[in-house]
């Protein structure tokens, strides 16, 4: 097997990414990566969005690294470098949302043979916060979370839940499970068919042309949409977190002002149940706030890195 490559855009610093290669229980290869300037300040596990890819947390991570903390976060099966699940890789799928789990163990045995320093931390965004709060309620190693924009539930109004619903089930049940489901953005980039100022994911130019350019210089790494089969087992997902036990662990929450991609709704009926889960409300804010302009995203980093530590030194 070929070393994992670790792609950078011509005009690139150097990264301390290493990535590497890992095979989950039931064969499917994933792609990791871990980052580490030799701190002793612990180590966070990151766990990345729907359509993302190791390489897009690289200043994230790094800034961590900086701080002390190793970090080590993988692309989730069906995206990125790992494995994708159908003849057609554009879209994106998985068998079952518990599949994302067996991605999980093997993230956590290479952070193991790694010796990646304790105590460690969890740190999730969007659908990542969906497999990192079910990853919490298994047992995942970690001593604190923060979750950016956890998909608890769809932007989608209780009209839209049920149709997306009844759609994605009568297209399964007649064989169109693995086809782009309607509305869900179909088989391209979202990034490569949308204006920056129609955009969901960020306020800040820069970072959206970045966006794009990644896109555009890496499509193996990319993928569109959702297929119908991935869009009713998050469906299905997001009512059984609603009622779900929740994690007595420290948890910091954050959710932007202009939030349209995860339901804010649902996050904060999550916190109002929690206790001891703080929300952080980050005014401007669209879906990523750790891909945001600078006050916003430097407002997150600052709240995160001071939640471990708060964590760490309550142990």
């Amino acid at each position: 097997m070929r070393p994992a490559p670790f792609h950078r855009l011509p005009d690139d610093p150097a990264s301390i990414a290493r990535p590497f290669w890992l095979r989950a229980e039931d064969g499917v290869k994933l792609r990791g990566a871990h980052w580490t300037t030799g701190g002793a300040a612990g180590s966070v596990l990151l766990f990345p969005g729907r359509t993302e890819y190791v390489e897009k947390y690289d200043e994230v991570a790094t800034q961590l690294a900086t701080e002390g903390y190793d970090v080590i976060a993988l692309d989730w099966r069906g995206q990125g470098m790992s494995d994708r699940l159908l003849s057609d890789p554009r879209p994106g799928h998985v068998g079952r949302f518990r599949d994302y789990q067996l991605d999980v163990l093997e993230l956590v045995v290479a952070a193991q043979e790694r010796a990646l320093p304790q105590p460690w931390h969890l740190l999730a965004h969007s659908m990542g916060g969906a497999i990192g709060l079910t990853a919490l309620q298994d047992g995942l190693p970690v001593v604190s979370a923060v979750f950016s924009a956890p998909m608890f539930g769809l932007a989608l109004s209780p009209a839209l839940r049920r149709l997306a619903g009844i759609l994605s089930g009568g297209a399964q049940s007649i064989g169109l499970g693995s086809r782009a489901a309607i509305g869900s953005g179909g088989y391209e980039p979202l990034v490569l068919k949308t204006g920056f100022h129609d955009n969901l994911l960020t306020c800040d130019a820069l970072r959206w042309g970045r966006m794009i350019r990644e896109a555009d210089a890496w499509p193996d790494l990319s993928i569109g949409g959702v297929t119908n089969h991935w869009l009713r087992e998050a469906l299905s997902e997001c009512d059984r977190l609603a009622a779900t036990d929740l994690p007595a662990i420290p948890t910091l929450i954050t959710l932007g002002g202009d939030e349209r991609i995860v339901s804010g709704a649902a996050i904060r009926q999550r916190i109002a149940d929690w206790p001891g889960a703080q929300l952080l409300e980050l005014a401007g804010a669209r879906h990523e706030a750790m891909m945001e302009r600078d006050d916003i995203r430097d407002h997150f980093m600052t709240a995160a890195i001071a939640h471990f530590q708060a964590a760490s030194l309550a142990m």
